[in-house]
C-alpha cells in the first residue's frame, strides 16, 4: 500500500475505533473517577509531556495512579536504593514503585485502565491506536541513531512492546521493537496487535 494511502487508512481506523472505544468505555469512566476522587482526592487526570511524531511535544493523558510529588518520591527512592536505580535505568519501570496510589492505582495500572483517556489523544491526532510506547524527551537517548524511526510515526495506545511482555521487556528490546514497527508499516500488523492486546492485558504479564 502506498505511504499516503496507508497513512489515510490508519488515521481513519484510529478515528473510528477511538470513537467506538470511548462510547463503549463510558460506563467505566465514572466509577474510576469516583474511586480516585473519593479515596485519594486531588486531580483525576494526569498530564505527562511526551514526544510525538516529528518531535512535537504533547500532553499524554492518564487517570492518576501516583501520589502527589511523585517525581520527588522517585528521586529519593532511587537515591536510597542502588537496585531500584539499576532497574529504572534498564527499563524505566519499577516492580516495587513507591509512587503508586494504593490499591486503586495498582489495579488501574495492572489492567491499563489508567490509559483510557489516551483515546482522546488518538482523536486529536497526537497518538495512534497502535505505535511505539509514548516516551519522555530524555528517553530519546536510548534510541541513539535510531531515534528518527521513533519520530517518524505517532506513538500508540498499544503496540509491539505492550503485547510482547510490557515491563518485563528490557529497554534495548523495546527500542528494537519500536524501530522494526516504524520500518515496516502494515495495517494487517496493526489489526493483529489490536487483537492481541486484550489477551496481553488479561494475562497481567509485565504490568506494574
Amino acid at each position: 500500500m502506498p505511504a499516503l494511502a496507508h497513512a489515510a487508512a490508519k488515521r481513519g481506523l484510529d478515528l473510528f475505533l477511538a470513537t467506538l472505544g470511548l462510547v463503549v468505555a463510558a460506563f467505566l469512566l465514572l466509577p474510576i473517577v469516583l474511586a480516585i476522587r473519593l479515596r485519594h482526592g486531588g486531580a483525576v487526570i494526569y498530564r505527562d509531556r511526551r514526544v510525538g511524531r516529528g518531535g512535537t511535544s504533547f500532553d499524554c493523558l492518564k487517570f492518576r495512579t501516583m501520589v502527589r510529588d511523585a517525581d520527588l518520591v522517585l528521586e529519593r527512592h532511587l537515591a536510597r536504593s542502588p537496585a531500584a536505580r539499576a532497574e529504572w535505568q534498564a527499563t524505566r519501570k519499577l516492580r516495587d514503585d513507591p509512587r503508586i496510589l494504593g490499591r486503586v492505582g495498582r489495579f488501574l495500572r495492572r489492567t491499563s485502565l489508567d490509559e483510557l483517556p489516551q483515546l482522546w489523544n488518538v482523536l486529536k491526532g497526537e497518538m495512534s491506536l497502535v505505535g511505539p510506547r509514548p516516551i519522555a524527551r530524555e528517553e530519546l537517548a536510548y534510541y541513539a541513531e535510531q531515534g528518527h524511526w521513533y519520530l517518524a510515526v505517532r506513538p500508540g495506545l498499544t503496540g509491539p512492546w505492550q503485547v510482547d511482555g510490557r515491563s518485563d521487556t528490557g529497554y534495548a528490546r523495546r527500542v528494537r521493537l519500536d524501530v522494526e514497527y516504524a520500518q515496516n508499516p502494515s495495517l494487517g500488523r496493526d489489526l493483529r496487535i489490536l487483537l492481541r492486546t486484550p489477551g496481553a492485558l488479561l494475562s497481567g504479564r509485565g504490568a506494574y
